[in-house]
């Protein structure tokens, strides 16, 4: 792992269809904005040979995405393909976004990989999000490691980031987050600062020269070997304490020397195994360089210490009516399983999807069968159709390489599957299966819009289709209390990017209005109302009279209407009129325009005409009724309240309980949980946590996350009813 001695392969550049799965790397980059992902990304390109220089693709210099500023923002919140291939193995690596708004993006690249490199700015540390990525690889046993970027910064310390990594990534085994390389610096400039030039070796004893922009190698001097022999000592101590070998740790110890190829061989094993994660630093390229710092020998890594598709168990797999089925097994002759992990609109092609197979090979131009996942309450409907598959293809910036297939491990863009969805699988169409999906992000920050004109009208509704189609993280509802379309979003970020999506991408342009909570009106006390709708125009007239008694009843009653007309009073032909008329106008509502709910109304006497009574006549009479019993009681205005659940850092607990107090809300308890957390349930009405997704990652630095769930509705305090009753009548 870049201590061979011949460490550059002759093969290298860029990636075309695999033939094998064992010939194949899937790796996510994980970091948070700004930690240098995508730079790291464009490094690794440059080292490979897939461009031939910083910023510039192979065929006729032309300049790439990767040069762009447009691009780069674009890729910033979504997940990225940028296949290479380094001694024989395709790399696949996938470039997720660092923002906390597009999880989904980063939780889709976790699918598709087999490994993770976590990014860390040696400047910036290690956030508290990131701390979650990391939980979430180890709960399901995924091989990582670590990447030191910005080491030019001038405060850049390599052996204090490595400690702290060690302590938020180690756990209880801080031992197992080690350096395999020490950062080599050249002569202090002017400002006191001395570059990193170049790698230590530790296993190898090894220096790596990349001050001429080409990996040299060289021995160290004899100033330097002790340090390299403590830093070295400790990391033989650490590979050989994850061995499965119980025989090396007493050989150590007794003094015998560990031959280096041995150690390479374990630490390879470990790695894969996700139970050593090594710390390793990279630096892109100077102008007119051919390689970038560190990049050699995370190349080594990926393609000789984290694991083949073949060692990875394939998600659960079941008939599309939900049987059991045999795992999915890693075979390129196997029946094909496969999954879209992104969706995306390409301008000329229309949509392109982003596919990891897991068994069998995918082809051009064959017919595959699309089951969906059942996302209907986020706006995505169901799939269970045949579909076609397009051209597929290695993305490479605005580039596309066709391929000829697709195996099992490995990953293409699939062209013209216009039914399939992120999360949908791809299987035999004589062999309809289902892959287990994996957990979405709850989108809890509502975004109510309208369309700007009416030409945008026509477009809302298939632009917003196409929009949840490609992202699940989003969620469509058209809200039936209080009519308006909302897009919920995981953070302000993520809104905007929504909203530019619509108007650049499908033409439609839309205005952003205040999201109303859906409130119920209510009686505080029992009232009684007469209505009386009497009219002579010539003709026949209209006459009904009706005396009705309204009382409350308890939360989540609903409307009771009870009967209690004696001698005929209204004639029973009517009485249903009565009843449809007051149930219409408690729709409406009655004090601040909300629907009336939780009251028992009984129709008590009346009186008709044998002529001028009718049907819309005792209607209007009801409604009439109901809103002069309303005129004599004290009516209460009901918000929902929802049980929140948060899941904060216990140095943030104070906080956050102070802020849902704040926010009307009632704490029902606190319970610790591991990792130095405390989970929060509590109970707030929905009107105060409109921007709570912002609220809290703000609150917590970013280390928080929260659900919640419609409980009730329940009676506002007077001061805030007033105050929605005056917007009510102002409005």
């Amino acid at each position: 792992m870049g201590d061979k001695a011949n460490a550059h392969p002759g093969a290298a550049g860029r990636a075309t269809a695999a033939d094998h799965p064992a010939s194949v790397r899937n790796v996510v980059l994980v970091g948070h904005c700004g930690s240098g992902k995508t730079t790291l990304v464009e490094a690794l390109a440059l080292t490979a040979g897939a461009v031939n220089r910083a910023g510039r693709v192979e065929d006729g210099g032309t300049v790439s995405d990767y040069d762009e500023i447009e691009h780069r923002q674009q890729r910033s919140v979504q997940l990225s393909l940028v296949p290479v291939e380094w001694d024989g193995i395709k790399v696949n690596v996938l470039d997720t976004p660092g923002y906390a708004d597009f999880v989904g993006e980063l939780r889709a690249g976790l699918r598709a990989a087999d490994a993770a490199l976590f990014v860390v700015s040696a400047s910036d540390g290690v956030d508290g999000s990131t701390r979650m990525v990391w939980e979430e690889c180890a709960a399901v046993g995924m091989p990582r490691a670590i990447v030191v970027t910005h080491l030019e910064a001038a405060r850049a310390d390599f052996e204090e980031m490595t400690r702290i990594c060690a302590e938020a990534f180690g756990g209880d085994d801080p031992d197992a987050v080690l350096p395999l390389y020490l950062p080599l610096r050249g002569p202090e400039g002017p400002d006191g600062h001395a570059p990193v030039t170049g790698l230590v070796g530790l296993l190898s004893r090894k220096l790596f020269d990349y001050s001429t922009g080409e990996r040299k190698e060289s021995e160290p001097g004899e100033d330097q070997l002790p340090d390299i022999e403590e830093a070295r000592n400790r990391l033989i101590e650490g590979i050989i304490a994850e061995s499965e070998d119980e025989t090396l740790m007493d050989r150590y110890l007794g003094g015998e020397q560990i031959d280096v190829k041995t150690l390479i061989e374990d630490l390879e094993r470990v790695v894969a195994r996700g139970t050593f994660f090594p710390v390793l630093a990279a630096a892109p390229a100077a102008e007119g360089a051919r390689q970038g710092l560190g990049t050699v020998e995370l190349l080594e890594l990926v393609t000789r210490g984290f694991p083949t598709p073949l060692e990875r168990t394939a998600p659960r797999v079941t008939t599309v009516d939900g049987a059991p089925r045999a795992a999915a097994v890693c075979d390129p002759d196997g029946p094909l399983v496969a999954e879209v992990v992104k969706t995306s609109s390409d301008p000329y092609v229309g949509r392109v999807s982003l596919v990891r197979v897991f068994s069998g090979t995918l082809r051009p131009d064959e017919t595959v069968h699309v089951s969906g996942h059942g996302l209907a309450d986020r706006g995505h409907e169901d799939h269970d159709v045949d579909e076609r598959v397009g051209a597929l293809s290695a993305p490479f910036g605005k580039q596309q390489r066709s391929l000829t297939h697709c195996i099992a491990g490995d990953l293409a863009c699939v062209a013209k599957l216009g039914r399939a969805e992120t999360g949908d699988t791809l299987s035999a169409k004589d062999d309809p299966l289902l892959m287990e999906p994996w957990r979405m992000p709850d989108p809890l920050l509502p975004l109510a819009i309208q369309a700007h004109s009416k030409a945008d009208e026509d477009k809302l509704s298939q632009g917003l289709a196409r929009l949840v189609a490609e992202d699940p993280t989003m969620r469509l509802e058209q809200n039936q209390h209080t009519h308006q379309v909302v897009l919920w979003c995981l953070g302000e970020a993520h809104s905007d990017v929504a909203l530019e999506r619509l108007r650049s991408r499908y033409g439609v342009q839309v205005d952003v209005v205040p999201h109303r909570v859906p409130l119920r009106e209510t009686f505080a006390a029992k009232s009684t109302g007469r209505g009386r709708h009497v009219k002579q125009s010539g003709g026949h007239g209209q006459y009904a009279v009706c005396e009705i008694e309204v009382e409350p009843l308890p939360g989540g009653a609903g409307i009771e209407f009870v009967d209690k007309v004696v001698g005929g009073a209204v004639p029973r032909q009517f009485i249903p009129s009565v009843e449809k008329g007051v149930r219409a106008q408690a729709v409406k509502g009655l004090a601040a325009g909300h629907p009336l709910v939780d009251v028992r109304i009984t129709l008590l006497d009346g009186k008709a005409h044998s002529v001028d009574s009718s049907d819309a006549a005792f209607q209007t009479a009801g409604a009439l009724a109901l809103r002069e019993a309303a005129a004599e009681a004290r009516i209460h205005l009901l918000e929902p309240v929802a049980e929140v659940t948060v899941l904060v850092g216990d140095a943030y607990v104070g906080a956050v309980m102070s802020d849902l107090s704040g926010r009307r809300g009632r704490v029902l308890g606190t319970e610790q949980t591991s990792g130095g957390r405390t989970l929060i349930k509590a109970e707030v009405p929905e009107i105060e946590i409109g921007r709570y997704a912002i609220d809290l990652r703000s609150l917590s630095h970013g280390t928080a996350r929260f659900d919640r769930a419609y409980a009730r509705h329940e009676p506002m305090p007077p001061q805030v009813a007033e105050r929605v009753r005056k917007q009510a009548q102002d409005g």
